[in-house]
């Protein structure tokens, strides 16, 4: 007896070698385009080794419907299958080698911040100043990592991201959507500052209203009389003397 299910494709699983092996003809003929290409290349085993690189993957595996999927994503990128990955505001695009000759197409779409929660996350990264000089220097003290994974965060929500690939999975969350995400995890790990462009803020400005805002928070609180102030009479009691 026929089944209906019995009529859907099984599409074989390439191994490392011939994905390596189509990554760089894959490479070789857009290079030959004049086609400029961004790889993501791994090197070791681990994929990112910071923090806000090992949150980034943390946070994205909760949107997984087949877990199977995510090992096949790591196994691609450490192959070099994604061949090019270019993070914009608000999308990232990529290419991903798979079994066919032709790479295919992954675009991931991540909602922008509301203004509400973007005054939060300015109002919370304002009360470290220490904090603000090691962003300047592109870095991201492990101190900032709650304004990172918290609910209201700068990780985009399962409701804030979305996804879509040429390719014939009928997954959410295929194994070239799965690869370009670990991607970005590595490119951040490179440039953590990438991570405000894809979130829409432009970094120059949000540190210039960070520091505005400090500064007028403290001339605000200039005229208030501190508790670790000490007035003449506490003086006169403590050392005898004015």
């Amino acid at each position: 007896m026929s089944r209906y299910w019995d009529d859907i494709p099984q599409y074989s699983q390439p191994n490392a070698a011939e994905l390596k092996k189509k990554s760089a003809a894959s490479r070789k003929k857009e290079k030959a385009k004049g086609k400029i290409l961004e790889p993501v290349v791994i090197n070791g085993r681990a994929i990112v080794n910071k923090w806000w690189g090992k949150a980034w993957c943390d946070n994205l595996e909760r949107y997984a419907d087949y877990e199977s999927r995510l090992d096949r994503g790591k196994r691609y990128v450490r192959t070099g299958a994604v061949i090019d990955l270019k993070i914009q505001k608000g999308k990232i695009l990529a290419r991903v080698q798979g079994t066919r000759k032709t790479p295919y197409k992954v675009e991931i779409r991540i909602s922008p911040l509301s203004e509400e929660k973007c005054q939060s996350i300015i109002a919370r990264c304002g009360r470290k100043l220490e904090n603000l000089e090691a962003l300047l220097a592109g870095d991201f003290p492990e101190e900032m990592q709650e304004l990172f994974q918290s609910k209201d965060g700068l990780f985009p929500a399962p409701r804030e991201i979305s996804f879509s690939c040429s390719c014939p999975d009928w997954a959410l969350l295929c194994k070239h959507v799965a690869a370009a995400l670990y991607g970005v995890g590595a490119r951040l790990d490179e440039n953590p500052l990438l991570f405000f462009e894809l979130r829409g803020i432009e970094v120059g400005r949000f540190i210039d209203v960070t520091l505005a805002n400090r500064v007028e928070a403290m001339l605000a609180n200039a005229g208030n009389k501190s508790s670790r102030m000490m007035d003449e009479e506490e003086i006169v009691g403590m050392f005898g003397v004015l």
